[in-house]
């Protein structure tokens, strides 16, 4: 396994459509997603894009955490070629940061629940369900692979800021911010 430079903003594959996976058993994506797994938990991320290393194809891991109390409980995804459905109509603004925008956060509205389709990394079909911060991963993560950065979902780029100002805007956004 060897960890991945993370492409950052400015970068032309992260603008870019990623190609769909035509062969999931070649040699050479198995190593790309042992890479993406391990420059993911190396930067203490929870989803990761193959365009986010420099790949540009349809390939993303995202951890889903099983209980935030304990430390370590989430289960690793591998989703080749996903596809994501919103399941009903109800939305979430919360904050959201990036591998490839470090030191930013911005709010930014997402589907509640979404259904997945995708390959497992061994080629078989996957389906499930998400929702909350599972269902947020896997939008973030699918935008990528379409060539969209999530301050391109954003509604008022007044909501973005360094990760350390977020608690200072919160605050100022819950007390109404500028009424404009």
């Amino acid at each position: 396994m060897t960890l991945r430079k993370i492409a950052r903003l400015g970068q032309p594959v992260l603008l870019t459509r990623a190609e769909p996976v035509l062969e999931v058993d070649r040699p050479e994506l198995q190593t790309l997603i042992e890479d993406m797994l391990e420059t993911m938990a190396d930067a203490d991320g929870i989803g990761l894009a193959a365009p986010q290393v420099h790949e540009s194809v349809r390939v993303i891991t995202a951890l889903e955490i099983l209980d935030r109390s304990e430390r370590g409980s989430a289960r690793a995804h591998v989703l080749i070629n996903p596809e994501l459905t919103p399941l009903g109509e109800e939305r979430e603004l919360a904050f959201e940061g990036c591998l490839s925008i470090p030191d930013l956060r911005g709010l930014v509205p997402r589907w509640r629940r979404v259904a997945y389709r995708a390959l497992d990394r061994h080629g078989a079909p996957v389906a499930g369900e998400a929702e909350g911060l599972f269902a947020r991963v896997l939008q973030h993560e699918v935008d990528h692979l379409d060539g969209i950065l999530y301050p391109m979902r954003m509604t008022d780029l007044r909501a973005l800021a360094f990760t350390d100002e977020v608690p200072h805007l919160s605050e100022w956004l819950e007390r109404g911010g500028d009424r404009r």
